[in-house]
């Protein structure tokens, strides 16, 4: 009988991107027939000491040969045994976005006792692991990168760069995906910047008062998005903060030209397929975007790298490193 993988997904209403990633995942792994993964979605959603009872009392009635806890219930890795758990954490903005009691109660319950109740913990990125040891004072060997996988939805579609007035397309519009700098850098520029996601009422007035054409796009499936990306020419994401960045990833697939941070993990997610700029500086994203608009050479070379790095984050690659993960982790057991 081929040892089973049960993955532990978190119940929510709002959020689906992680369980998109390793339904993907568990799907690939079926494909590839070596290992049995399932599935279970605990069945209290929210945070409380009820919920994370209820759900811990329903993980620890599960069996499996291995357990892994996908994410934003890291809690559950105390209802499990500790030689045949892994724990994934995508990022740790919970602790940047905290202070006081809040901060500790968090870092304890999310960093501090799961690291010390996994026998291994996943992230996806070098930035993410690097905040992990930060926080927690761990040992680099408990950590593993494992990047996410670049969305099947996404295609290459063969389409002329339009230098005169190139379409950019900007994804997301909290804070740290950087609009407001985008604006400045932006002025006097030719072009259609294409924003994904709801924009603050304050950068709707700077767009405005820049005469930047603009367009909003909000609530796109999988399948618009792909298809947003093959329409545009650029894909503008100069984040001040990511836990990752899968737009740089997708863009190169889509045969994009990407203009993105200078910063980990951005700069490594692009492995050398991007323009690399200072997000915090104005002059050096409206430098690199004239660039890549300008220069057909650079701008072809980025996106042939970019079409190359594509092959290190395809979905049949990342399963096989999970499985190799397991595979070690029941040698051990």
């Amino acid at each position: 009988m081929q040892p089973r993988i049960l993955y532990l997904f978190r119940r929510t209403s709002r959020f689906f991107s992680i369980e998109n990633v390793f339904n993907r995942i568990i799907e690939e792994i079926q494909r590839q027939g070596q290992l049995s993964p399932s599935r279970v979605v605990v069945p209290k959603e929210g945070f409380s000491v009820s919920v994370i009872f209820g759900n811990g009392r329903f993980a620890g009635r599960q069996r499996a040969d291995i357990f892994h806890i996908t994410g934003d219930v890291h809690y559950l890795s105390f209802f499990l045994p500790r030689n045949r758990t892994v724990l994934t954490i995508h990022d740790c903005v919970f602790m940047r976005q905290s202070t006081g009691i809040k901060r500790w109660l968090l870092k304890k319950i999310f960093l501090d006792w799961p690291l010390a109740r996994c026998c291994q913990v996943t992230t996806i990125s070098e930035n993410t692991k690097k905040d992990i040891q930060e926080f927690t004072g761990c040992s680099p060997d408990v950590i593993r990168v494992i990047p996410n996988p670049v969305s099947d939805k996404i295609f290459f579609e063969h389409r002329p760069f339009a230098a005169d007035k190139p379409a950019l397309l900007f994804i997301g519009s909290t804070s740290n995906k950087n609009l407001p700098r985008v604006i400045e850098a932006l002025k006097g520029v030719s072009c259609i910047l294409d924003i994904v996601g709801e924009i603050p009422v304050q950068q709707v007035k700077e767009l405005e008062a820049a005469g930047i054409e603009y367009r909003n796009f909000l609530h796109l499936t999988d399948e618009e998005m792909a298809k947003r990306y093959t329409l545009s020419d650029i894909v503008l994401f100069p984040s001040t903060y990511e836990g990752f960045g899968m737009p740089i990833v997708e863009g190169q697939k889509a045969g994009r030209v990407v203009v993105t941070s200078d910063l980990s993990p951005m700069k490594d997610v692009a492995g050398g397929g991007a323009c690399l700029v200072d997000p915090l500086s104005v002059s050096s994203i409206r430098s690199g975007l004239i660039k890549v608009i300008q220069d057909n050479v650079y701008r072809e070379t980025l996106v042939k790298r970019g079409m190359e790095n594509v092959r290190s984050y395809e979905l049949g690659h990342i399963a096989g490193i999970y499985q190799n993960l397991y595979k070690e982790i029941l040698k051990e057991v």
